[in-house]
């Protein structure tokens, strides 16, 4: 089964309405923002952290950047680093390499949400690969998934 796959059966077994779209390769979080013709502050890109050495994801809208002192800060962790790609891409095997889902909890791996995400109505995000992304509403997101929803991205609007 595709990472793909698996995410519309989750979606449909929890009743939740999603859009699929198809779109042109693309490999960072505002490409694929500017491929779906969407704000950057509406996709939700995924990075990988090594919270105390526990792998956590993170979420949090494609143009910010995570701040790595505010992370440890809300986490109440002692270190936070971002992940390698090898140290993280053989749990994500039915996704590739940096498409992964904002739902962690398939995977066995907590997720985090910047606050900043939250304050829209609806997401996009990868679908497991560079060509595909799903829209769905916050809300269904924020009670399937159950992340932890915290302050820890750097915006360029505040800089």
């Amino acid at each position: 089964m595709t990472c793909r796959e698996r995410l519309e059966q989750f979606l449909r077994d929890h009743g939740v309405a999603y859009d699929l779209i198809g779109h042109r390769e693309a490999y960072s979080a505002q490409g694929v923002a500017a491929e779906e013709h969407v704000s950057g502050y509406e996709f939700a890109k995924v990075v990988i952290a090594a919270v105390d050495e526990k792998m956590v994801m993170l979420v949090l809208p494609a143009p910010s950047r995570v701040n790595l002192e505010k992370l440890k800060q809300v986490l109440g962790a002692s270190g936070a680093r971002l992940a390698r790609e090898e140290e993280f891409v053989g749990v994500f095997g039915d996704c590739e390499a940096g498409a992964m889902p904002p739902f962690g909890h398939l995977y066995g791996i907590p997720v985090h949400v910047d606050a900043s995400l939250a304050h829209q109505p609806r997401i996009v995000f990868n679908a497991g690969t560079h060509r595909e992304a799903m829209r769905m509403a916050f809300a269904d997101f924020e009670r399937l998934a159950q992340p932890h929803v915290a302050d820890f991205s750097l915006s360029p609007r505040a800089a």
